[in-house]
């Protein structure tokens, strides 16, 4: 088996796997770079798929694979050789697209974070027995003579111990091998790993593409406008904020500060109550990510002197600018965006009470605020 199928950490219920996405909308350029190289005999052996989370590099990685399953290297196939590719397409009926799809690609290895053997807990990295797990892969016989892919979603899950196990095979390719780096946040690789890959970005969406890829997952889209806004246009986060409700929440909190400065209990009290429900942690998460976000965009008012664009709710302009006129609020609303994040995490990682975090959240803005 090609991917065992263990949890995975980072899916949402209701949005599909990027495996099972037939399309990959708004990356044609990184599309086309990977298509090139293929075409010309420039096939790197480990491409780092870098850029915002939730833009379809999880989907880019799961295509490519698709396709140099499915598509003779131009070296391998001889006289016959068919025309140059013009896309990763591969028809949903190949067997390499059938077989990935039900998990039984054995060309294919997908790395990513797994539950403890004595816990049976998510492990919070990617740990060296993961990246050495794959020596077995590589010791078979790539399918039909074929290439082999391997995922890492995401490399900057990497403890230091697996980093410099990956980079071991980095320096020393396996053969007829393609590795595949998918990362957020490509700064925060070994720059050794980062020099030994060809990067590929990938860019955030705009609303209207946001919306064709909420439609072809059947996510309904609400306002695209503001789900772009408020995920930066991130298709993964506009799914997420759409299945969990966001653009109410968002609207919840933006009616809370529009209270300061003498911010009303009653309301603050019950979006701490819903963030802390039992059962409630992406609720509790996403309560925590669009405070960060309010913040960062009273921020951005206050050291431009206009409320950012697309508004993420039709009265956010008028608040933000009455909160945060100049450029002295701004860096009281930065800072506070800064300390706000930090607190959270420590909070959940030590499990604090998730009502009486938030809540304590809403009277530290309350305070800054005076």
């Amino acid at each position: 088996m090609s991917d065992d199928t263990p949890p995975q950490p980072e899916r949402l219920t209701g949005a599909p796997h990027p495996r099972d996405t037939p399309r990959l909308i708004g990356q044609d350029a990184a599309e086309a770079a990977f298509v090139e190289a293929f075409n010309t005999g420039r096939l790197h052996h480990a491409w780092l798929l870098a850029g915002p989370r939730g833009v379809g590099k999880a989907t880019l990685a799961w295509r490519i694979a698709r396709f140099l399953l499915a598509t003779p290297l131009p070296q391998d196939a001889g006289m016959f050789a068919p025309d140059p590719a013009q896309s990763l397409d591969i028809s949903p009926d190949h067997p390499v697209a059938q077989r990935i799809a039900s998990g039984g690609e054995g060309g294919v290895r997908n790395v990513t974070r797994t539950p403890h053997p004595q816990t049976k807990k998510m492990r919070q990295e990617i740990t060296a027995d993961d990246i050495r797990a794959l020596n077995g892969f590589f010791q078979m016989s790539a399918p039909d003579g074929g290439t082999r892919v391997v995922i890492i979603d995401d490399a900057d899950q990497m403890n230091a111990t697996a980093a410099n196990a990956l980079l071991k095979m980095l320096e020393e390719p396996p053969a007829r091998t393609v590795l595949l780096l998918i990362s957020h946040q490509p700064s925060g690789l070994l720059p050794t790993i980062r020099s030994r890959c060809r990067t590929l970005p990938l860019r955030s969406l705009d609303a209207g593409e946001v919306a064709q890829a909420m439609a072809q997952a059947e996510v309904p889209a609400g306002d695209p406008d503001a789900l772009t806004a408020l995920s930066g246009g991130s298709v993964g986060g506009a799914m997420r904020l759409s299945l969990l409700d966001g653009e109410t929440l968002y609207a919840d909190l933006l009616a809370l500060i529009d209270t300061l400065p003498q911010m009303d209990r009653g309301r603050a009290l019950k979006l701490a109550e819903a963030a802390g429900a039992r059962g409630a942690e992406d609720r509790r998460d996403l309560t925590f990510v669009l405070i960060e976000l309010l913040l960062s965009r009273l921020a951005r008012t206050g050291a431009t002197g206009a409320a950012p664009e697309p508004q993420a709710h039709r009265s956010e302009a008028a608040i933000l600018q009455r909160l945060s006129h100049d450029a002295h609020r701004a860096r009281v609303w930065a800072d506070l965006a800064a300390t706000t994040r930090a607190r959270a995490r420590h909070g959940i990682a030590v499990n604090l009470d998730p009502a009486a975090l938030v809540l304590d959240t809403f009277l530290k803005i309350s305070q800054a605020a005076r």
